[in-house]
């Protein structure tokens, strides 16, 4: 994503996508080109996802998906991470997230969104994982159902876990 030509798989890659795969590992595009994520779409047998990030249709920025690329996770049965920082919602605000989160509902379906916090040092938030609450709050707030909010804030990449850890 970040690199001088953006890029897709090189024929390692290529390989390196499918033994992943083949050993129940969960391929994570985070990071990669929109090139590179067309790509692993496109020979993915297993559910992928996006492990952090945010949405270009509510914060159009070069790294956030796309409505097709959302759409390509969604049906491969992955999940979408959403990130709150301000490159991922435009936004340090918890109803930011809350916005990206309910777009990729509206599109795709709640089973294919949950929280992406790269809370790794090199992101600035406007809370740290102790004040996480305040998603669940705005979430609330946006008319989110108890059962859509759990998938929200664990159960949805729990269920790409455990379907990367059954054998293909």
């Amino acid at each position: 994503m970040h690199g001088m030509q953006k890029g897709g798989l090189t024929p390692l890659g290529r390989q390196v996508v499918q033994r992943m795969e083949k050993r129940g590992m969960i391929v994570d595009l985070a990071h990669s080109s929109h090139t590179t994520v067309a790509e692993v779409l496109a020979m993915a047998k297993r559910p992928v996802v996006s492990s952090h990030g945010g949405v270009q249709a509510t914060c159009n920025v070069n790294r956030n998906l796309s409505d097709e690329e959302i759409k390509g996770i969604a049906r491969t049965g992955g999940v979408i991470g959403i990130g709150y920082w301000e490159g991922a919602t435009c936004s340090t605000k918890p109803e930011a997230a809350a916005r990206a989160i309910a777009y990729v509902r509206d599109l795709v379906g709640i089973d294919h969104v949950g929280l992406g916090s790269d809370f790794d040092g090199s992101t600035t938030t406007g809370f740290d994982a102790s004040q996480v609450s305040a998603i669940t709050q705005a979430l609330l707030s946006s008319g989110f159902s108890a059962e859509d909010i759990r998938k929200v804030m664990g159960g949805n990449v729990l269920r790409v876990i455990r379907a990367g850890l059954a054998p293909s």
